[in-house]
């Protein structure tokens, strides 16, 4: 008979079991009966002596247990490989996934080395303006009266996302901006690399670091409209401009700096302006793109903004503090008989308006005189600092900047132009601010609860607060302005806003306007303005 390898393992195994619990006695066998017995007796012969077998478990031979987890390993083995054959097989009838993110929706490649997020925001505008007590300018100046109406105040759409990981892209058009020029549409335009998390380096059409408030996207800022400050000296000047930047972000603060010149296509927003003056600065009248011969060189500026939270207790608990600092550098051009062809900059101011965007204040072109030799004034370069603040405690926040603006350059001499605001908010769902430390702005509210018909409410906000910009220093005179404004928020979900504020003008002073009577004749209006907005981002 034949005995396989298992077999004879366990035969093996008994035997030296029963070795270790054996009990020896003798045993004898009838010669007649052949039965066996444990004592002698008559006709019984000793047969020899023997071991009585135990019960204890038995053990398999050391070269046998090997054998066994030899099996045993090869059978993990097959397991493994049938295993990631399924995993390659789900793999590869896997579709590239999609989800909608906060930056819009958002495609992924299956290896994660590329993504794209095509995102979009519109935002329509209303304003019913009240109480208009101004005075008539003489001549051919129109009335100074502000105008009722509604507006497309932004459309845009844009792509941003990474490739390879460590790379990214941004493009956004906005199709309400650059009165009637296309590349003026362009906001953000630029490719990023990420050395790691905290540090990275984009080139292309991107803001510039400057200004809690303008680094807070539009969709998240409290009021309709940026303050005044903002809005005159980081905003109107288009703030998207041209250049290499760096940003590095910590968990608690944040720096970024930039070499930056003129913007893509030409300076200025696009919504409409009532009266003869432009609601936006001129930076450079020829425009930034397609620069011919004697159009003269660029401008070209130098921005730095720092901040952080020097105080977190928790997300809902925290103290904001940073400061920016810029340096621009102007460009003045002059044709070959050494008339003034074109450049300069100006700054104008409206009251926190939203559809009628008149510049009430205005210091004209502070670039003036016919030739570069018999020019009164000739602004060669600006520097610009800022201050920010914010706390958020709970439901409630208050937030404030100062920013200042200097102009050097032949007719002057430490004119420093300056405007400030501050606001307090309230949401009376509960909620609080949300804050984004990497960029040191305020980020997309999500409610606690959305609105529904099952008794969900969205989120409330309430917010009040003032305004002051004074384009008066020295030789300029633009004219200084504040007001008092509340407004009142509405956020059915985290991506649809109802905004609306009430503005009233506190004080306009004129009266020694530099640009003509039709500026002088804003000298203490009475002002009153509703402002509505309805906005959906994604």
């Amino acid at each position: 008979m034949k005995f396989s390898k298992l077999t004879m393992a366990i035969a093996v195994a008994l035997t030296a079991s029963a070795s270790s619990s054996a009990i020896a006695m003798n045993l004898y066998v009838d010669t007649k009966t052949k039965q066996i017995y444990a004592e002698p007796g008559r006709g019984r012969i000793l047969m020899g002596e023997f071991e009585k077998v135990g019960d204890k478990p038995q053990v398999a031979p050391a070269a046998d247990a090997a054998e066994i987890a030899a099996v045993r390993q090869d059978l993990d083995m097959k397991t493994n490989e049938i295993k990631a054959l399924q995993e390659h097989a789900e793999e590869a009838h896997k579709a590239p996934s999609v989800e909608i993110t906060d930056n819009g929706f958002e495609m992924k490649s299956k290896d994660g080395n590329f993504t794209a997020a095509v995102n979009g925001r519109m935002q329509v505008d209303s304003q019913v303006n009240m109480n208009q007590q101004t005075a008539i300018p003489t001549g051919a100046n129109t009335t100074n009266h502000l105008s009722d109406g509604t507006t497309l105040r932004r459309a845009r759409l844009g792509v941003e996302g990474t490739f390879f990981k460590d790379w990214g892209y941004k493009f956004e058009y906005d199709f309400t901006r650059g009165n009637g020029t296309v590349a003026a549409g362009v906001t953000d335009a630029y490719i990023k690399w990420s050395l790691d998390k905290a540090f990275s380096v984009k080139v292309g059409a991107f803001k510039e670091p400057f200004s809690m408030e303008e680094a807070t996207s539009n969709r998240y800022i409290t009021f309709i409209q940026r303050n005044m400050a903002v809005d005159t000296f980081v905003d109107n000047l288009n703030t998207y401009k041209v250049g290499i930047g760096a940003n590095y972000a910590a968990d608690r603060w944040q720096t970024g700096v930039s070499l930056q010149t003129e913007p893509v296509g030409n300076n200025g927003q696009t919504s409409a302006s009532f009266g003869a003056a432009a609601p936006f600065s001129i930076n450079n009248a020829n425009g930034g793109v397609n620069r011919s011969n004697g159009s003269g060189d660029t401008d070209w500026e130098v921005n730095a903004r720092v901040s952080g939270t020097p105080w977190m207790e928790s997300k809902t608990k925290f103290l904001h503090a940073g400061a920016s600092g810029s340096y621009m550098n102007l460009n003045n051009n002059y044709n070959a008989d050494g008339t003034f062809s074109n450049g300069g900059i100006a700054f104008s101011a409206n009251p926190n308006t939203n559809v009628d965007r008149t510049a009430i204040l205005n210091t004209g072109n502070l670039t003036s005189g016919t030739s570069m030799t018999t020019a009164s004034r000739v602004a060669d370069h600006l520097t610009r600092f800022g201050a920010e603040t914010a706390l958020v405690y709970g439901p409630a926040s208050v937030q404030a900047e100062y920013i200042q603006t200097d102009v050097s350059g032949k007719g002057y001499k430490d004119e420093s132009m300056k405007g400030y605001y501050g606001y307090g908010s309230y949401f009376l769902t509960g909620e609080s601010r949300a804050y984004k430390a990497k960029t040191g702005a305020w980020d997309r509210l999500k409610p606690a609860r959305n609105f529904d018909m099952k008794g969900g409410w969205g989120a409330w906000e309430i917010a009040s607060g003032y305004d002051f910009i004074n384009l008066n220093s020295g030789v300029i005179n633009g004219g200084r302005m504040s007001t008092a404004k509340v407004g009142i928020n509405w956020y059915p979900n985290s991506h649809v806003r109802i905004m609306t504020n009430y503005v009233h003008v506190l004080n306009i002073d004129t009266q020694n306007a530099a640009v003509g009577s039709r500026i002088r004749g804003w000298n203490n209006a009475d002002l009153d303005v509703l402002e509505t907005r309805v906005q959906l981002d994604w």
